[in-house]
């Protein structure tokens, strides 16, 4: 079975499962409470969905613009503190038991999301519902779980660090791939069939997804024979877990301690700026002077994808030629770029050219958690990323949470000012690999030529 050590189907069939609901819950929960609070129906059209000289319309606009910020505001906050506690858990638990288990469980809560929410849909039920089904589905770990699994997967069975680094950007590549093409197919889903087929068509998914991993995927962690026992399954995992991450800095030495805490503090970061723009995206399209349809709106999120294979290219072949300390930094400004450009973007023409300064916006992701996981030990794996997706889940969601509040507060004077905000937070990431590219002591010196890409020692 050793052809079947491939994730990468994994990632692609959960992203555009995923990515075929994400942009229309956000629709779906838009329509509901603009049927709420004007009483109306919303007015569907093919390329606008806002109707020109009508304050009278703009004011219900902007209503339902701030309560839609503000109910995903809510449904993050109850599923941010589940979903990160289960992930820091499955994910060092796998050191012990095998990666499959930290890929599984974030599949099922995704099965039950997906089927909870098709019954909401189908049966009109409560709004209100959508965020109980969150706080349930992130039980089983998050987005962030099944990815902190998925690169755990791809770290133990790539051992030289170059192909490691290009595994990783071929994932990333596949995530943006997959759910643009979701992306694509939810806005003439949603125009065809309403809200509920695609709805169904996720849960199948997830369903198929699940089974491939249950049944086909093979394990990467052999669990040893004196492990094996119930005292073992039962005591010695669960009272190491507590400690992996922090044995990660408690039992390293200074290098790599300096090392890891800057690295993951500009991932950190870079995962909130790029997530919390995001997170606004779709409403900012359907806010005027855009006011674009589901249409629009797919071909916006599929078109955003050419980042990712660009990015993937990027990496390629900048790592030929360049350390991954400026390719991460170039990665930054195409992103600051791409932001400042949006924020300015008031027709639908200048919004599609937003994608061409951020075209390697996606680059530092992969690199940086090449560059983490080429410094721990490979029984560390698992618990690096459970500490990578612990973060990077909590500055998404905080970010979401940020950027929700922000543009509920601004979306009346300037609708951008979110993406503002994300370009100028860009500058702490650079600063910080600045400062890992200037240091002046000699053990973070040698670290720094170690990331930068020449041999480690074992």
């Amino acid at each position: 079975m050793k052809g079947f050590y491939l994730v990468e189907p994994v990632v692609a069939i959960y992203s555009f499962a995923t990515f075929l609901v994400y942009p229309l819950m956000q629709q779906y929960v838009y329509r509901r409470l603009w049927e709420q609070l004007t009483n109306t129906s919303y007015p569907v059209a093919d390329i606008s969905g806002c109707a020109a000289n009508s304050s009278n319309l703009s004011r219900q606009y902007e209503e339902v613009e701030k309560a839609a910020s503000l109910f995903s505001l809510y449904n993050e906050l109850f599923s941010v503190v589940p979903g990160l506690i289960v992930t820091v858990i499955l994910l060092a638990y796998s050191d012990h038991r095998g990666r499959r288990i930290s890929i599984i469980l974030p599949l099922v809560g995704s099965l039950v999301y997906t089927v909870s929410v098709l019954a909401i849909s189908f049966f009109e039920l409560n709004i209100n519902l959508l965020i109980v089904t969150s706080f349930i589905s992130a039980l089983f770990g998050s987005w962030g779980t099944l990815l902190g699994g998925c690169f755990s997967y791809v770290a133990d069975v790539c051992h030289d660090g170059k192909q490691k680094t290009l595994r990783m950007a071929g994932l990333d590549m596949v995530i943006g791939v997959f759910s643009g093409a979701a992306s694509v197919c939810s806005g003439y889903f949603l125009k065809a069939t309403g809200f509920n087929w695609p709805f169904f068509t996720s849960s199948l998914l997830h369903g198929a997804n699940l089974l491939y991993v249950v049944f086909v995927l093979e394990e990467t962690v052999k669990v040893p024979a004196s492990e094996g026992t119930q005292e073992g399954r039962s005591r010695v995992p669960l009272r190491k877990l507590a400690s992996r991450v922090y044995q990660l800095f408690a039992t390293a030495d200074r290098r790599r301690s300096v090392l890891l805490v800057l690295l993951l503090l500009t991932f950190t970061i870079y995962c909130f700026c790029n997530v919390g723009s995001m997170s606004v995206v779709t409403l900012f399209e359907l806010n005027e002077p855009l006011c674009w349809s589901e249409i629009l709106i797919g071909y916006g999120s599929a078109f955003s994808t050419i980042n990712f294979l660009t990015s993937f290219l990027g990496v390629s072949i900048l790592s030929r030629c360049l350390p991954n300390l400026p390719i991460v930094i170039i990665g930054l400004l195409s992103m600051t770029a791409g932001l400042i450009m949006t924020a300015f973007a008031k027709t639908t023409q200048l919004m599609f050219l937003v994608n061409v300064p951020m075209i390697l916006a996606i680059m530092p992701a992969p690199v940086l958690r090449s560059m983490m996981s080429k410094i721990v030990s490979k029984s560390e794996q698992g618990a690096l990323f459970g500490c990578v997706a612990f973060l990077e889940s909590l500055s998404s969601s905080m970010a979401f949470i940020a950027f929700s509040s922000l543009y509920a507060a601004t979306v009346a004077w300037l609708p951008g000012s979110c993406f503002l905000v994300a370009a100028g937070l860009c500058m702490i990431p650079m600063a910080l690999m600045g400062v890992v590219g200037v240091l002046d002591s000699k053990e973070v010196a040698e670290a720094t030529s170690l990331i930068s890409g020449e041999e480690m020692e074992g």
